[in-house]
């Protein structure tokens, strides 16, 4: 005898229309990042997180280097410098290695956290208000590179910490190394971006930004992007810049009118990827001629790096949010709100999504608030993927761990 089909019950029948609509029951799951665990500093993480084998490292403004277990958040160990950590570790070999709000790099043993070496800078310094990072070491073979707010950048012997050389530069350096071609490229304060022999410290090549009425020095506070023959990098001037990587020579730029492009660009199959300060947008560009692609408008700041997660885009905003984007059309596909930017979000914005009229970012009381947006839970952190685990830490001392 031939079965008959039992008609569908109608919860059924609704899923399916559902999943006909949306994708599928997978896709639709995926869609929105759950937090797994959550871990409480004492101060605001500006520092983005570094993972190697089951920990995850990263710095915070309480003036430690935390080590967790990556799938529990638990902490194995933490070790204290002389200021604040807002430096980016890096792994050679059993050294990590941060630098700190003392003028200090530190190498320390990845697994005990005990300290290697130690090397003092001639000082920090803060630039000003929205100078919310230190520069980042990067390491080669042999040498640890980094800058420092005495206006230098530094060679450092990766085993003792001896300095190799050291290049002086005419401000702060902030801004994270980058090596290629045996050649450091960095920017500084002094509104330079400098090409530097890796081996020796001898200048190869430096490009003055342009500058703008109100920024003059063109200060780059971030680390470049380097593709094939061309460096990219945001200027406080309000400009992107692509240069020739061996001459220094511009090809484009891009001017945004009315924002400093603080934060290092993402290249991703022929386009760069990067968000505004003061014109709170987030843009896709052809690296070859600076055209855009699109264009998200955003009702806040973005200063850390975006990063690709599976097929998305992924970056963090100054309003506690992490958003998570098609790079092929902009479109927004999920969004994760910190606990403190949902519940005080009404103190900045109002039901329109907007600037509650009594919020003026740079007038008179613009400390004030600022203190009330970075109370929301700010992600200035550039968020780290890693084996489908999404980390990052906020300007509330908060350090997240999110699953799709």
């Amino acid at each position: 005898m031939k079965r008959k089909n039992a008609p569908l019950h109608p919860s059924v029948f609704l899923l399916i229309l559902i999943c006909a609509c949306c994708g599928t029951l997978s896709t639709i799951a995926q869609t929105q990042a759950k937090m797994a665990w959550k871990f409480a500093t004492g101060a605001a993480i500006h520092s983005s997180p570094l993972s190697n084998g089951k920990m995850v490292y990263f710095g915070s403004g309480d003036h430690h280097l935390y080590a967790l277990d990556k799938q529990s958040g638990k902490m194995k160990w933490k070790f204290k410098a002389n200021g604040e950590v807002h430096s980016s570790p890096v792994i050679n070999a059993q050294r990590l290695i941060f630098s700190s709000g003392d003028g200090s790099v530190y190498a320390l043993d990845k697994i005990s956290g005990e300290l290697i070496w130690k090397f003092k800078t001639n000082g920090e310094k803060k630039y000003d208000t929205w100078d919310y990072y230190l520069s980042s070491p990067l390491v080669d073979e042999q040498f640890v590179y980094i800058g420092s707010g005495d206006s230098s950048v530094y060679a450092l012997d990766i085993s003792s910490g001896k300095k190799q050389w050291a290049y002086k530069t005419g401000g702060s350096v902030h801004a994270d190394p980058v090596v290629k071609d045996k050649t450091v490229f960095i920017g500084s304060y002094d509104g330079f971006f400098y090409a530097l022999d890796s081996r020796s410290g001898r200048l190869k090549w430096k490009f003055k930004t342009v500058g703008d009425q109100y920024f003059p020095k063109g200060e780059v506070q971030k680390a470049a992007t380097i593709q094939d023959s061309t460096v990219f990098f945001g200027s406080r001037d309000f400009n992107i810049y692509a240069l020739d990587l061996k001459t220094g020579t511009g090809k484009w730029n891009f001017k945004e009118i009315g924002s400093w492009i603080t934060a290092s660009p993402l290249f991703h199959k022929g386009n760069i990827y990067v968000g505004t300060s003061d014109t709170h947008r987030f843009y896709a560009m052809n690296a070859n001629s600076g055209t855009i692609k699109w264009t998200l408008p955003l009702n806040m700041r973005v200063y850390g790096t975006a990063i690709m997660m599976g097929n998305e885009l992924v970056f963090g905003c100054f309003n506690g949010k992490v958003y998570f984007v098609d790079p092929e059309t902009g479109k927004v596909n999920s969004t994760f709100q910190t606990e403190e930017s949902k519940s005080r979000y009404a103190t900045i914005y109002d039901e329109t999504d907007h600037f509650r009229k009594d919020i003026s970012l740079y007038g008179d009381n613009y400390l004030e608030v600022e203190k009330k947006i970075l109370a929301l839970g700010s992600i200035l952190s550039t968020p780290l993927a890693d084996e489908g685990m999404l980390y990052f830490g906020d300007s509330n001392g908060f350090f997240y761990a999110l699953y799709k």
